[in-house]
């Protein structure tokens, strides 16, 4: 009996519960067969007082307790609606996500929209397993809310969010009720910068050598010193900034050591490291490289990226190091 209830359950609700592990892509309508609900703690508390109350109104024949009874059975039933109509038709969309290094906590933008005549109070999101949501919004008639979910990231590659679960208790906290949503949107996590990592490498002559200062080549700029000379000032960068609103001062940056070439270079990292630890070596490198503003080679693998910098450069080197050996998103 037990079996062939369960399974006229999966044949009842199957055609309009999300499928597990189905993504929900693009807008997203919350429905009312998307929308569960069920009395809460006080709302079983409110039924057993329902109880009492009536019996107790049969036993002495209380005519205002079956008024008061019924009048308190009503405003039940109105709660019950209610709560089910601050989250019905909600319209929910994924925002954007920001890569993340691994150990950091990645940022999953959920705007909730309201197209609808009537004001939701109370919404509270979070993912499902949370036991108590962490973000709570208001939305008013015709406008939209964004909450800001986040998710401890401890793994390179692509990290997906779990289950968003919406809830509400609005208006009295007789019943719950809640609606769950899969968004299609996914994170990439750059591996962590190795800590205590060598100076950057060199192209040609040790092959793993190490540049050493000097006052030969101009090699980029970087942030101000104490004790740098002031000849050493770069002043047509400084010129664009303005340290009143967060602007920093940055002195020409020379090395010695010819024309080498600034190369990062996976195969040339010593084989007894673990590849994560390769990775996230050539991660420092990468990142010491951008703020020296020091034009760099790439080559992980089949990836042979030219020499440069820049933002662009910068995001297309740690997009490889996080998915070296990792098939891309779904």
């Amino acid at each position: 009996m037990a079996l062939a209830l369960r399974g006229w359950l999966r044949r009842t609700t199957g055609t309009w519960l999300p499928r597990g592990g189905a993504l929900d892509a693009g807008e997203v309508v919350i429905s009312q067969r998307r929308v569960f609900i069920v009395p809460s703690r006080a709302g079983l508390g409110f039924v057993l007082l329902l109880a009492v109350l009536l019996v107790g109104s049969v036993n002495y024949a209380l005519g205002l307790g079956f008024g008061l009874t019924f009048l308190a059975l009503s405003c039940a039933l109105v709660d019950m609606v209610a709560t089910y109509r601050n989250l019905a038709q909600l319209r929910l969309q994924q925002g954007r996500t920001a890569p993340v290094f691994a150990g950091e906590v990645a940022q999953f933008e959920l705007h909730v929209i309201n197209r609808t005549r009537l004001a939701r109070y109370a919404v509270r999101a979070d993912f499902a397993d949370w036991l108590d949501a962490r973000h709570v919004a208001d939305i008013a008639a015709g406008t939209q809310a964004t909450v800001t979910l986040t998710l401890p990231t401890t793994a390179r590659g692509w990290a997906a969010p779990a289950r968003v679960k919406l809830s509400t208790r609005f208006p009295l906290g007789l019943f719950v009720a809640w609606s769950y949503w899969r968004p299609a949107a996914q994170v990439l996590v750059y591996p962590r910068p190795e800590d205590g990592a060598p100076g950057l490498p060199l192209q040609g002559g040790g092959g793993n050598s190490v540049r050493t200062a000097g006052h030969d080549d101009f090699a980029g700029v970087r942030n101000y010193q104490a004790g740098d000379s002031p000849r050493q000032m770069a002043w047509r960068q400084i010129a664009r900034l303005d340290p009143s609103i967060g602007g920093q001062l940055v002195t020409k940056h020379f090395e010695g050591g010819g024309g080498d070439e600034l190369v990062l270079d996976f195969d040339r990292l010593p084989r007894t490291l673990d590849v994560e630890l390769r990775l996230a070596r050539l991660t420092r490198w990468v990142l010491d490289a951008e703020s020296r503003a020091l034009p760099y080679a790439f080559h992980l693998g089949p990836v042979r990226i030219e020499a440069g910098s820049g933002a662009a450069h910068q995001a297309a080197c740690l997009r490889a190091l996080a998915l070296y050996g990792i098939e891309g998103p779904a």
